[in-house]
């Protein structure tokens, strides 16, 4: 039987599934969102791992388990990602991306091009001419964005949490909240959003496509922040990328529909070395 097991790396938490059968393709590498943690992959890595791949999904600091680690800014993460990554001994793998894991995994992942052998993209944008939704633009607004982290409570969250998957339940609130139980925590929320000037994605032009490895991008089809524009602009710049929509998922689709986006995601594999 696989087990989830939830471990620490160079002071990252994370979640890993070891397969029963190890087969020694390529392990993969989950990067989440906002607010969320390792915990939204739970149903992937199991999945993950019966394929005969090492799974694994970590925290973000200030995230789930992980504790802050300031400044909590975008190229902070992008650190921490290949911190994490030299911690648990990855030498290549088909990174997940989520949210703005997918901002920071995406951007991690150019960097680091010999590290990617394949691309799972979800509900997320990487676009240097792209948006910010209300939300992200009430966040970077100097005052507006601090009254609004520190007015959440975790009825707060719930409520819009609820409001925005039907996949969410208390476990899961209880698991996002984390980010919010520190002022720490809550600082980093907008140290992130306010390094998010989208325009230093300009010299990453072409850069995804560059990589040259598989890529499946699946969406969330009724989704409120990240558009579907994106999953077909996505298809579009990526050469021979895949995109799913996924019927009954909005924005957390991996809380929404887990049992649809890990099949998806083990049909993939099954055609990824």
């Amino acid at each position: 039987m696989i087990v989830v097991e939830q471990k620490r790396a160079a002071g990252i938490a994370y979640r890993e599934a070891l397969p029963e059968e190890p087969t020694g393709l390529d392990p993969v590498l989950c990067v989440h969102g906002f607010p969320e943690s390792s915990f939204t992959f739970r149903h992937l890595l199991p999945a993950v791992a019966a394929t005969g791949r090492r799974a694994i999904a970590f925290d973000l600091p200030g995230y789930g388990d992980s504790s802050p680690d300031p400044p909590g800014t975008w190229e902070r993460h992008v650190d921490a990602t290949e911190r994490f990554r030299n911690a648990v001994g990855l030498d290549r793998a088909i990174v997940v991306v989520h949210d703005w894991g997918g901002l920071i995994g995406l951007r991690w992942g150019c960097d680091h091009a010999d590290a990617v052998s394949g691309l799972v993209i979800s509900n997320t944008g990487f676009f240097p001419d792209g948006e910010w939704s209300r939300l992200g633009r009430a966040l970077q607004t100097e005052g507006q964005g601090e009254a609004l982290i520190d007015s959440v409570s975790r009825d707060g969250l719930a409520a819009l949490l609820g409001n925005l998957a039907h996949g969410i339940d208390d476990s899961v609130v209880d698991e996002y909240w984390k980010a919010y139980e520190s002022p720490e925590g809550r600082r980093g929320m907008l140290e992130l959003f306010r390094s998010g000037d989208l325009e230093k994605l300009e010299p990453y032009e072409g850069r995804l496509a560059a990589l040259g490895v598989p890529t499946l991008v699946i969406w969330g089809e009724n989704e409120e922040y990240t558009p579907t524009a994106n999953a077909e602009r996505f298809g579009r710049e990526i050469p021979h990328a895949e995109v799913v929509m996924i019927d009954d998922a909005g924005h957390f689709l991996w809380d929404d529909a887990p049992e649809a986006c890990s099949r998806e995601v083990v049909r993939f594999l099954s055609r990824v070395g």
